[in-house]
């Protein structure tokens, strides 16, 4: 890519989107393009199909998805399999339509079995079910990576898949409804660590800046207290009827916490998409290519390759393409009560973790293996404390 080039991020607003779009300024690249959910729906073919042949994009990250936690997925599947599916099919065929020179789709690592191996490598998609309270965001994901690996071998685009594992950083999701585990923890223990120390300006800033069901700081004490409480952050009620007493707070987890989790900070998992955008193609993701001269081929054979396209050379993928996705992890992992104790620590929290057993763990243990984007030259820096440390701070500075 050149400095000038044409870069469209679908997506560039969220957690993923935006730490792309920052990483491509610092590192230089001058014509941005971002669309919103009200400037574009990605979702609306017509739409799409009018902003590609306007626009020209020469390249194309798409961030763009509807993500969310293991209550979002398990409780609205249909809108995550449709959205998902709409999103990608329209601008993933819209850029070949359009002559997009490179492409870079964004899946998750949810696209792994539920019993795949651990590490997971990149060769262990579809090889038995799938954890089912994230099944349908997964399956959309995976017909991702396979438009991208078909639309390559039928019609020669450029087009790549990156698996990024569990993320989380600045303009992450602190939804309570939607977030993942990670941001959400850190809001609950933060407005938990707020009701015990009795600070109802923080509380009450917190819901104005991010309200919890259409309830922001401007409600009763009473009505907050009880939309906190549904959310697991209560307050012990035997102390709360003495004002000399310390107040107590507790903050609810769903299932044991012995799921182990690997996390990854949005800016370096920026970092490492255009360091495959800028320096990696299908080809070297690829079973390698032979190549025959049409010279070599019958009349009918020409007249064939003529139709494809192809008429200087035949080029014959040896064996079967599959699985030419790239992870993008840390190949570390810690488990979910470690994570809450970590949080509770960074955030100065007193209170109690407590991990309510009769909610589902999801998946055990969800650990990418890095070889792959390892061996192509590129590793994370940022470890877990350093990442939760950061993260609280510019959660407490956004408010």
């Amino acid at each position: 890519m050149q400095k000038h080039s044409k870069i469209y991020v679908a997506g560039h607003k969220g957690l993923v989107g935006s730490a792309l779009w920052l990483t491509l300024q610092n590192k230089g690249y001058t014509n941005l393009i971002g669309r919103s959910i009200d400037e574009l729906d990605l979702m609306d073919t017509a739409a799409v199909a009018e902003f590609f042949q306007t626009e020209k994009p020469e390249y194309v990250i798409l961030a763009a998805a509807k993500v969310g936690g293991i209550i979002a997925n398990n409780t609205y599947r249909g809108q995550f399999i449709y959205e998902n599916l709409m999103i990608q099919n329209n601008v993933i065929h819209q850029a070949y339509l359009a002559g997009v020179k490179k492409l870079l789709f964004l899946g998750s690592t949810c696209i792994y079995p539920r019993e795949a191996p651990q590490p997971m490598p990149e060769d262990s998609l579809l090889t038995s079910p799938l954890e089912y309270t994230n099944e349908p965001y997964a399956i959309a994901k995976i017909a991702g990576i396979k438009m991208c690996e078909s639309y390559n071998l039928q019609y020669g685009t450029n087009f790549l898949s990156v698996m990024p594992t569990n993320l989380y950083g600045p303009n992450d999701n602190f939804n309570l409804e939607t977030s993942h585990v990670l941001p959400a923890l850190i809001r609950k223990i933060h407005l938990g660590k707020c009701l015990e120390a009795n600070n109802w300006e923080a509380i009450r800033t917190d819901l104005n800046t991010r309200p919890i069901e259409g309830i922001n700081g401007d409600a009763s004490e009473e009505t907050i207290l009880a939309i906190l409480s549904k959310y697991g952050i209560t307050l012990s009620p035997a102390l709360t009827l003495s004002p000399s007493h310390p107040l107590t707070a507790s903050v609810e987890i769903w299932g044991t916490g012995a799921p182990m989790r690997e996390f990854l900070w949005s800016e370096e998992m920026a970092e490492a998409c255009v360091y495959v955008i800028e320096n990696i193609n299908f080809d070297d993701v690829a079973p390698k290519k032979s190549v025959i001269s049409t010279k070599e081929k019958s009349v009918e054979s020409k007249r064939s390759l003529d139709k494809l396209g192809m008429t200087s050379k035949l080029e014959l993928i040896k064996g079967e393409v599959r699985n030419t996705h790239i992870n993008i992890g840390t190949g570390r992992e810690v488990s979910i009560k470690q994570v809450a104790e970590l949080i509770k620590e960074k955030v100065g929290f007193n209170g109690e973790l407590y991990f309510n057993t009769t909610k589902p763990d999801g998946t055990m243990k969800k650990l990418t293996d890095p070889s792959k984007i390892h061996a192509l030259g590129w590793h994370h820096k940022i470890e877990i404390d350093e990442g939760i440390e950061r993260m609280y701070k510019w959660y407490t500075s956004n408010q």
